[in-house]
């Protein structure tokens, strides 16, 4: 009986070690074409590290180095300024980390226009690009598209007022576009671009040239500014744009009676002894 038992209990373990040898060897052969498989993928399209978002990040908030990890991206579509390097991305040297300013979701690349420099702020001198000003406009409800207006959108600044004293021959009120596909940087006090919520803002800030300062300066002073909100995709450029008040009714412009022109009498002076008498004569001219 003991025999028996013997034998049987050698078979097992025969029976388990083949078992543990074939698992082994499969799960070698796996790992083997698993890595000749990722390479031919690298070798037909070339990959680099790129670093995402781990969580939704908002304006403002620091950027911490378990917020972001580094993904495998084709090397020939890596957005421009995105980060390739952990070294860059959190220099060592810095003693504060970066700032978010522009929303970001999970998986969504870091850019260098979305964050700060290390140790920089989310402040609107941070969003202003070379050469640009930031400008603030009073709006309500009406002029200033119903509260629908985030950063980051585009809008058309349109001038209504009078210009019946400063130009001759005006038709009284007009409206005019001015300022075409400016962008706005902040909603009364927020820059962020994740603002949930529809509200009625006072004022908008704007980002524009110095020349277009002057020009949005005289216009807040001279009449009333509305905006129209720009599409996210649309990049047509808006033309001239004009209305008064006849062209609104179709009523025409007033044409004004010609001048009846003067008729030109040609005469000379002739002495008659103390008197002097002028003579018409046919103009030759």
């Amino acid at each position: 009986m003991r025999a028996v038992f013997g034998l049987v209990l050698i078979a097992g373990i025969a029976l388990a070690g083949g078992a543990v040898m074939m698992a082994k060897n499969y799960i070698s052969a796996y790992q083997t074409e698993l890595a000749k498989e990722r390479s031919a993928r690298e070798s037909v399209v070339p990959t680099t590290d790129v670093y995402v978002a781990t969580r939704p990040l908002r304006y403002g908030e620091t950027l911490e180095p378990d917020a972001v990890r580094a993904v495998r991206w084709p090397l020939d579509a890596v957005p421009e300024g995105a980060f390739t390097d952990r070294e860059t991305l959190f220099p060592a040297d810095a003693k504060e980390y970066r700032v978010v300013l522009r929303a970001m979701e999970i998986d969504e690349a870091l850019l260098a226009i979305k964050v700060t420099e290390p140790g920089g702020d989310a402040g609107l001198t941070s969003q202003l690009q070379k050469g640009m000003r930031a400008f603030a406009i009073k709006v309500d409800v009406a002029s200033g598209v119903s509260g629908f207006l985030r950063p980051g959108d585009r809008v058309d600044v349109y001038w209504t007022g009078s210009v019946r004293d400063t130009v001759e021959g005006a038709r009284g009120e007009i409206t005019r576009l001015i300022q075409a596909g400016i962008q706005l940087i902040a909603v009364d006090q927020s820059a962020g671009g994740d603002i949930e919520s529809t509200t009625i803002a006072r004022t908008v800030t704007v980002s524009v040239r110095p020349e277009q300062v002057a020009a949005l300066a005289q216009a807040q002073t001279t009449g009333r500014l509305s905006l129209s909100l720009v599409g996210a995709e649309d990049d047509t450029i808006a033309s001239a744009i004009e209305v008064n008040q006849r062209s609104l009714l179709g009523l025409g412009e007033i044409e004004t009676a010609p001048e009846k022109a003067e008729e030109k009498v040609c005469t000379i002076r002739t002495r008659r002894g103390a008197d002097v008498v002028e003579i018409p004569i046919p103009c030759t001219n």
